[in-house]
């Protein structure tokens, strides 16, 4: 049980290939989803690390549906997140609390069915252990007024400051360089600068004993992939506090984008001072200008003012500051050398998200689900998965480093195997636009 273990479990028979809509169907078939992530989860969990513990579930919870095909590929089906559910709750934990931090404009009411929020309060009442269902954001974008509104109070938050030892600070410059497309950059300068690296984490994750993230293995815009590690910047409660990448061309102080112009250099400049005026009346004339600027540099599928290509050396250091947190952060907001709490993860490969994920994924029929206990070594099957040159994508190249000096066990179907043996389950991927040539990376 104290072993670094993956183990996947195929909804399709050796020789069968995964059909989409066969698939699609699948979700809609609670009873058998059960049976599967039951027997899976509860075959190599180690179950001290549930009965009478404080339990938070991690779904990818991006965004409310917007395109047809999102119901299946955007975010973790609600079906695996309540299997899951059910199949704790027989080992008796204390609480579960299910929860994430979508996108700012991501619309709660819109994101759950009614039929989730019925089935929780179910299950609830069935195995008498509270269920907690929560909205980690602090605060919400209203498209109405162009401003941000107050979700959750400062309270409900631990500010960690990694300093030195964050990820970030080898690229850390004495300039104000770290962005968020959309951001005020001053409020990220506060949080972000040589010598200091502040995350703002919502405080359920220090509450908890065990966390289990659940996400929908997809590519992604900035990282190439989001999956394992990914998935825990959804515990970060404001976004003023998360590094995106850093303004400028490649070679010219930032990771942007490459082929430096005085066009875009503009546009960015211009970004930069609409963003200090959101929802006053300058904002979205700048942001016109801004977006006219860019268009007349003629920038390639590569080149986007979010910094959504291969070269984006920020994102991937991010999300390791804040699984390095999550393991080793205490509530007092401090970091020690000891793990503090076991993270789990049930992947839901079923329908994976392939193209311009992870807002606009398209389907990818995958056929599977996936267990472990160990975030990197998840994530390097997940890159298996799809067929990815993991040499070429820095968050995988660290997972894969890391994985080298363990002992990691593997399973296919209950039966024990080696990482190669997953390639059989492996697809064909169409990468995000501005990771079409990212082989090519040098």
């Amino acid at each position: 049980m104290n072993n670094n273990f993956v183990s996947l479990a195929t909804f399709t028979s050796k020789d069968e290939v995964a059909c989409l809509a066969q698939l699609s169907d699948l979700y809609n078939n609670y009873d058998l989803l059960f049976e599967k992530t039951e027997h899976l989860v509860l075959s190599h969990i180690n179950k001290s690390d549930i009965g009478n513990k404080k339990i938070l579930l991690k779904p990818n919870w991006v965004r409310d549906n917007i395109a047809e095909t999102d119901k299946i590929c955007l975010c973790t089906n609600e079906n695996v997140i309540l299997a899951l559910t059910e199949s704790l709750l027989k080992i008796k934990p204390t609480s579960i609390i299910i929860g994430d931090a979508p996108i700012q404009g991501c619309d709660w009411s819109k994101l759950l069915s009614s039929h989730f929020y019925t089935k929780v309060k179910i299950l609830s009442e069935k195995y008498n252990t509270p269920i907690f269902i929560k909205d980690f954001r602090k605060v919400c974008f209203n498209p109405a007024t162009n401003l941000m509104e107050r979700n959750n109070n400062d309270s409900d938050y631990i500010i960690f400051d990694l300093g030195s030892k964050s990820f970030l600070e080898e690229i850390t410059s004495k300039k104000n360089t770290f962005r968020v497309t959309c951001y005020d950059p001053d409020r990220m300068k506060e949080s972000h600068r040589k010598g200091m690296h502040k995350y703002c984490l919502t405080k359920e994750v220090f509450d908890c004993d065990t966390i289990i993230t659940i996400p929908k293995i997809k590519t992604h815009q900035k990282a190439g992939l989001t999956n394992s590690l990914k998935i825990l910047v959804g515990i970060n409660g404001d976004k003023d506090y998360l590094p995106h990448h850093r303004i400028g061309a490649i070679g010219h102080g930032g990771d942007c984008y490459k082929g430096w112009h005085p066009l875009r250099r503009m546009s960015e400049l211009v970004l930069d001072k609409a963003n200090r005026h959101r929802g006053d009346h300058f904002y979205r004339p700048l942001s016109y200008l801004s977006a006219a600027l860019w268009r007349l540099s003629f920038p390639k599928p590569s080149q986007n003012l979010a910094a959504g290509w291969y070269g984006n050396d920020t994102v991937w250091r991010m999300v390791l500051d804040l699984n390095h947190i999550a393991i080793y952060g205490r509530r007092d907001g401090t970091i020690t050398e000891k793990k503090q709490r076991t993270i789990y993860t049930l992947c839901d490969g079923i329908i994976g998200g392939q193209g311009n994920g992870p807002l606009s994924p398209d389907p990818l029929p995958l056929g599977i689900l996936a267990f472990s206990n160990d975030s990197f070594a998840m994530d390097e099957v997940a890159g298996l998965l799809f067929k990815l040159n993991m040499d070429k994508i820095p968050l995988l190249h660290y997972a894969c480093k890391t994985n080298e000096h363990k002992n990691i066990k593997y399973f296919l179907n209950d039966i024990p195997c080696r990482l190669e043996d997953y390639t059989s389950l492996s697809k064909n991927v169409i990468m995000p636009p501005g990771w079409i040539d990212y082989e090519q990376k040098k």
